[in-house]
């Protein structure tokens, strides 16, 4: 399987077509993305409560937030030197998501990747900058309802589209049921699908599709080259790497967690996700978790009706106080057994896509 080139997003190029997804809170900061952009990909910054580390942050979250993610993408720019695509994920469902989008613009990231959501204003926010747009769908319709959009109201169509598929980490664009029987959906036939759609909708300049989930080991990305992708998304893989940002504790339970560890989970901001059960999940199926102050993360949570806060769960993990705090991964998490150098993670990906 020869490929010319790697993954071009306008006049963008990252040598290497793997994407690192991005990982919140606190997993994918400057280091991890500024590392896997210097060796030919595309690096991704989280930006969901990117600011936990600073002593501002538990008075004034939002603006400290953005401060630290100005910064975080300086720092990954610094490490990246000249190289890769350095990029930030924001979730649509973020508070303040408009803030997240220009605060990123203005530190001149390269890209925005955006989901949790239809990113349908991205264009507006990104408006006269170079910085490049992908929304993540999960679904034809997804695709159809964004691009449709965007061209009607903005006259641009996305730089490039993340397929996100049900065996991603974090949290995740389907129904429970429909990942409780992941088989049952066949979807791989929405892949090629949405593919399809998005070669029928780019007009001068290609739309290079990245497809994301389940994807571990460079083999795994095999199948959806040959469907017709240009890149793939590869986020756990990266977790158990010297170069991410997370506590060692973090690493350390992916890699103690077997197959039978890992399950669909109910996440407080109404969406399934996929997390390492842990005695924090075993208290909130109690009922025994206290809820603390908002931090004004998602732009629809009602702290008093939510079980627990999911930032806090997330800080606590990304902290090293991983029994007390939400893990999220992908269904191949258990495949982990050792700490990687990011560089060799991405000579594998390049030698099979290459």
């Amino acid at each position: 399987m020869k490929r010319e080139t790697g993954l071009k997003i306008g006049e963008l190029t990252a040598k290497i077509p793997v994407v690192q997804g991005g990982m919140g809170v606190g997993i994918s900061l400057s280091s991890l993305a500024g590392n896997v952009a210097l060796n030919g990909g595309v690096g991704v910054i989280s930006s969901a409560q990117i600011g936990f580390r600073n002593p501002a942050w538990d008075k004034n979250p939002v603006e400290t937030n953005l401060q630290v993610l100005k910064e975080e993408i300086g720092k990954a720019k610094e490490i990246a030197k000249g190289c890769g695509v350095v990029a930030v994920n924001i979730m649509v469902a973020t508070r303040f998501y408009e803030r997240y989008v220009k605060a990123a613009v203005e530190a001149g990231v390269d890209l925005i990747i955006s989901g949790a959501g239809l990113p349908v204003e991205l264009p507006q926010f990104v408006k006269d900058s170079k910085t490049k747009i992908a929304p993540i769908v999960s679904s034809l319709k997804s695709f159809d309802v964004i691009a449709k959009y965007w061209k009607k109201k903005y006259d641009r169509l996305p730089d490039m589209v993340v397929i996100e598929g049900p065996l991603a980490g974090g949290h995740l664009g389907f129904k429970k049921e429909e990942l409780e029987d992941i088989e049952a959906l066949c979807y791989e036939e929405e892949v090629k699908k949405i593919i399809g759609r998005v070669r029928d909708t780019q007009e001068d300049t290609e739309i290079p599709v990245v497809v994301a989930g389940g994807i571990y080991e460079a083999k795994d990305a095999r199948p959806y080259i040959e469907m017709g992708a240009d890149g793939v998304q590869v986020a756990t893989r990266f977790v158990t790497t010297y170069e991410c940002d997370a506590d060692i504790k973090y690493k350390e339970a992916y890699i103690a967690a077997g197959k039978e560890d890992i399950g669909i989970v109910k996440s407080p901001v109404g969406m399934p996700g996929r997390a390492i059960y842990n005695k924090f999940l075993e208290k909130v199926a109690k009922g025994e978790i206290v809820k603390g102050k908002c931090h004004q993360c998602i732009a629809k949570c009602n702290p008093a009706e939510i079980p627990y806060c999911i930032t806090d769960a997330l800080v606590n993990s990304a902290k090293g106080n991983t029994e007390e705090g939400l893990l999220f991964c992908g269904a191949n998490a258990y495949k982990a057994t050792k700490l990687e150098h990011v560089a060799d993670i991405m000579k594998e990906f390049e030698e099979e896509l290459s």
